[in-house]
């Protein structure tokens, strides 16, 4: 009778459980791909650090991107459905294991969504025209414009990605756009007047200490390919739409990267490069020097589509994790709802949107720190954050690959030890390298005591939800099942 009491309660919460629309085609996936993974806004603070940056990009394509990709094809394709790095860890390392790695995932972006934003001001600035972007380092200012770009985002997110996607959409294409620009300007640049840039420019330094830091910035900047997955019930066909999609946009992306990076090498000095408004510097430089200084307003506008596309993107897919997490008991049950009109998630977006405001203010208020550290304090964290995921992304590989009931899914055996331990390995590296302070960072000592404070405390956090709300809430949630049960 127990059995079937306890069995009542499941079914009722399955048929219950909120179902969300299936939106997302093939090119709509490309184009998140591309939104998600090309970010402009990282590619001033690596180029910052010179030509040997071009080598690192070039490493972490082949032994971290091309990992991720196969990684997110044969996980999607053994456990379909909503929550991506979450579900994924969830069924090969244990329900712990998944809830930590979709916490990790989760509140990296609640310090990423700030760094969108301030770069979103740094670049918005130009818009204003000449005499301007000293703005962007005015901290009032700058939150004024962050607070109603994430009031934006939140709203268009909660009438849900059949609106939502086309901003991420958008933000494909000005990151399309801008790129072109960028890379083509440098293009008619280095044909007319050569380039300063030399082989020498491209050795490593003497002193790589500032360079290190830029390894983890990389891996980060090509994470996204999980980020359809983590939304895989909102995809129409996902098994057959999700390979080619993660094909077509980790090659865009990459090769945006690397001719973006190459760009802003040949047009600004590695010492002049600004981490806020590195790439519109560019593009006014090398415009000026053609004669067409006229194009840096109209730049400016396309860049900041891209970039509230790319905030959309991140705030929209990251939302889903405390979305599941509310659905599995191991968060406030609430974080679990629906829009009762437009079928969204919206307490999750609600929550993440205000942790990340919450998160600028602080720096600002009492850190003492300056628009471009709290930029790159905010990055690096949400590095070490972003990529705890990827070690159980690239581990589940190896755990499903060393298992000798074996079955084949997308990829052989061998395919996936390859891609698990080169994936792994590299990921470790660039948290363990992500420790090292950036040029930006004025204080040694309080960069090393938010770095590893911040990872503790989320680490710590998430650790407390599971072992100690999730359990309360589990052992309540059986009470009322058993009261509720029916006498026989």
């Amino acid at each position: 009778m127990a059995n079937e009491a306890t069995a009542a309660p499941s079914a009722l919460l399955a048929q219950e459980a909120p179902h969300l629309r299936r939106v997302l085609g093939r090119w709509d996936l490309v184009l998140l791909f591309v939104v998600a993974v090309f970010n402009l806004n990282v590619v001033p603070s690596i180029a910052a650090n010179g030509g040997v940056t071009l080598w690192l990009w070039i490493i972490s394509l082949v032994l971290f991107f091309w990992p991720q990709g196969i990684a997110v094809i044969e996980l999607a394709h053994r456990f379909p459905g909503e929550g991506g790095v979450y579900l994924w860890a969830k069924e090969v390392f244990g329900d712990f294991h998944g809830f930590l790695s979709g916490w990790c995932y989760w509140t990296n972006n609640m310090m990423y969504v700030p760094t969108i934003m301030l770069y979103f001001v740094g670049v918005f600035v130009f818009v204003l025209g000449t005499g301007h972007e000293s703005l962007a380092d005015n901290k009032s200012f700058t939150l004024t414009v962050s607070l109603v770009l994430l009031f934006l985002l939140v709203i268009l997110n909660i009438l849900g990605l059949g609106v939502g996607k086309w901003l991420n959409n958008l933000g494909a294409i000005g990151t399309f756009v801008a790129a072109a620009v960028l890379i083509g300007l440098g293009i008619v640049i280095w044909l007319r007047f050569g380039t300063s840039v030399t082989t020498a420019d491209f050795r490593i330094p003497a002193n790589p200490r500032f360079v290190l830091n830029s390894f983890g910035v990389i891996c980060f900047g090509l994470v996204g390919l999980e980020l359809a997955s983590v939304m895989g019930d909102e995809i129409e066909n996902p098994q057959k739409t999700l390979p080619g999609a993660v094909a077509w946009g980790g090659f865009l992306s990459g090769l945006l990267y690397i001719g973006a990076t190459l760009t802003l090498l040949i047009a600004v000095s590695k010492n002049d490069i600004s981490v806020l408004q590195g790439i519109v510097q560019a593009v006014g430089h090398m415009a000026s020097r053609v004669g067409a200084g006229w194009i840096v307003a109209p730049f400016a506008v396309m860049l900041s589509v891209s970039i509230a596309g790319i905030g959309s993107a991140w705030l929209g897919g990251s939302a889903r994790i405390p979305f599941v997490a509310g659905l599995d008991s191991y968060m406030p049950a609430w974080l679990g709802r629906v829009h009762p009109k437009y079928v969204t998630p919206y307490a999750a977006l609600i929550v993440h949107a205000a942790v990340s405001l919450i998160l600028v203010v602080i720096n600002f208020s009492f850190s003492g720190a300056g628009v471009q550290e709290t930029f790159q304090k905010l990055l690096s964290l949400a590095v070490v954050l972003q990529l705890i995921p990827f070690l159980y992304m690239f581990g589940a590989l190896l755990k499903i690959a060393s298992n000798d009931s074996f079955v084949r899914g997308r990829y052989g055996k061998t395919t996936l030890m390859l891609a698990g331990f080169s994936g792994f390995t590299t990921t470790g590296l660039g948290i363990a390298l992500a420790f090292f302070p950036a040029q930006q960072i004025k204080s040694l000592l309080s960069y090393e005591i938010w770095m590893f404070g911040g990872t503790l405390f989320f680490i710590g956090l998430a650790a407390f939800f599971f072992f100690v709300y999730g359990r309360r809430k589990a052992a309540r949630q059986l009470a009322a099942a058993v009261a509720s049960a029916p006498i026989v």
